[in-house]
Formats: structure tokens, C-alpha cells, sequence
């Protein structure tokens, strides 16, 4: 495999590598797709453009108290909440402890503080049993191949919803071109009873699905423009594009977002 300058390679159970080409520091788990990167200029930044679209849930729940993320990949997304989020407090479960000591030592993860706690521990074993412990779950779990079956089935996200507290939000990215992505999207949709959105991200491939905890209304286009103008402005990324993003592949009126018949 050729992605650049190799800077790290660790060959084991789980082939891990470290590449950098044109300013931008990669991670690759066994093959040639890219599971985390970072911008040298912009280490705080999220490069990948399925990270901006999971952070789309600010426009629901904007200020979120307590995260959970099952998946580290090189940390993308705990050192984005971790820079830009002060009030909030992230647990980040990995299961593979080499993971976690790349992300540290080559894409700048910060260590465990009051507000970040990464925990190297099976994902599929850490939720189960927990009841309202997060405003938000992101589950972004794919090893170069797949997600693993454990992760995927309906009694773990019924497991997730029962972690997430009154209004919480399950967000999982998934892979259009997944052969189970609607297997993946009905088990959601059935524990969620339906209250669910999918976001495509800009560049073709990866899709969020959002599962809301309860029933918030069906939001108003007016209201999250206005929430949109106000986080773009907050964290530098263009929430109005992910407004035109939800119109793809949810139902929606020309005053309302649909989340629930």
C-alpha cells in the first residue's frame, strides 16, 4: 500500500499505519481507506468530512454535558470536543491499546484529564447496562473492513438508547456502499421508533444516522438556520450545508424538518 511517507507501521493482529503526504498525517488499518487524518497546519481542525457531518448533532443538542465515543481511530473527534467544547466531558472506549498510543504520540491526543477519559476496553462490553450516562453516543467503529458484528446489532443500539439520558442522541457513521447499510439504518430506525435522520457527508460514502432518545418536534427550517448561523460561526464549519445535506434523505416540509410521522 502507498499513501505517502510512511512514518509508522505496526504489524500484529491489526496492521497500523502512519502515513503524511501534502501537509495531512494519516491513519490506515490494514488497508488503503483513511480512518483518521490530520492537517499539520490544523491539528484541531477536523479534516475528514464525515467528522464535520457526525457533529452535526450540535444543531439539536448544542450543548451537550457528557459524551461517550466508541471508537478512537486517531482521535479526530475527542480533541475537536476536547478544544472547542469546555463544558463538556468525553469517555472514549478503544479496544486496541496500540490505537491509542498512536493517536497520542502521532496526532496529538491529549492525556486523560477531567474532561477526556479514553478507556482501552471492548466497546460492545462497556454500554451494555448503563441507563441516561450520556447526552450523546457516537459510534464510529469500522476497522478498515467492517463494523464489528457486536456493534451493529439491534440489541446494542437498544443498548445505546438506554445509555443515552432525556433527549440524548445516538450518532453512527456508517458506509453507503455497505453491503448491510440498510440492515444497519431499520435496526436503528425500529429502536428509535422511527425518530431517526441520515446525513450523507460531503464527499460520497460515509452516511450519519442520527437516533433521537425522545421526541423533540418536528424543528423548524427557520429555527435551525438559526442554529446553524450561530454554530458556524462558533466552530468554523458550515452547519448550513448540513440543513441542505438533511433534505437528501429524510422527509421534510418547506417549513419543517420531518423527524417523526
Amino acid at each position: 500500500m502507498r499513501f505517502g511517507r510512511k512514518l509508522f507501521r505496526s504489524v500484529g493482529e491489526e496492521e497500523i499505519e502512519v502515513s503524511e503526504s501534502f501537509g495531512v498525517r494519516t491513519l490506515h488499518l490494514g488497508t488503503s481507506a483513511i480512518q483518521s487524518a490530520m492537517r499539520l497546519s490544523r491539528p484541531d481542525s477536523l479534516e475528514l468530512a464525515y467528522t464535520r457531518a457526525m457533529m452535526a448533532f450540535l444543531l439539536f443538542c448544542p450543548e451537550p454535558e457528557e459524551m461517550l465515543m466508541i471508537g478512537l481511530g486517531g482521535g479526530s473527534l475527542a480533541k475537536f470536543v476536547h478544544r472547542h467544547m469546555s463544558n463538556t466531558r468525553t469517555v472514549v472506549v478503544e479496544i486496541n491499546p496500540k490505537i491509542v498510543s498512536v493517536a497520542r504520540s502521532m496526532f496529538g491526543l491529549p492525556e486523560n484529564d477531567e474532561r477526556l477519559e479514553v478507556i482501552i476496553e471492548d466497546g460492545a462490553a462497556y454500554v451494555p447496562g448503563k441507563s441516561s450516562f450520556a447526552d450523546i453516543i457516537m459510534i464510529d467503529a469500522y476497522d478498515g473492513h467492517f463494523q464489528p458484528d457486536a456493534l451493529t446489532g439491534a440489541r446494542y443500539y437498544a443498548y445505546a438508547r438506554e445509555a443515552l439520558k432525556r433527549n440524548g442522541m445516538l450518532v453512527v457513521n456508517l458506509w453507503g456502499s455497505d453491503k448491510n447499510f440498510s440492515t444497519y439504518l431499520s435496526r436503528i430506525e425500529k429502536v428509535f421508533d422511527g425518530r431517526t435522520l441520515c446525513l450523507p457527508a460531503e464527499k460520497h460514502g460515509n452516511i450519519i444516522v442520527f437516533g433521537f432518545r425522545d421526541f423533540i418536534g418536528n424543528p423548524s427550517w427557520l429555527e435551525l438556520r438559526e442554529n446553524a448561523r450561530d454554530l458556524s460561526k462558533i466552530y468554523g464549519m458550515d452547519f448550513m450545508y448540513f440543513l441542505e445535506g438533511f433534505k437528501k434523505m429524510n422527509q421534510y416540509t418547506e417549513k419543517k424538518l420531518i423527524l417523526s410521522q
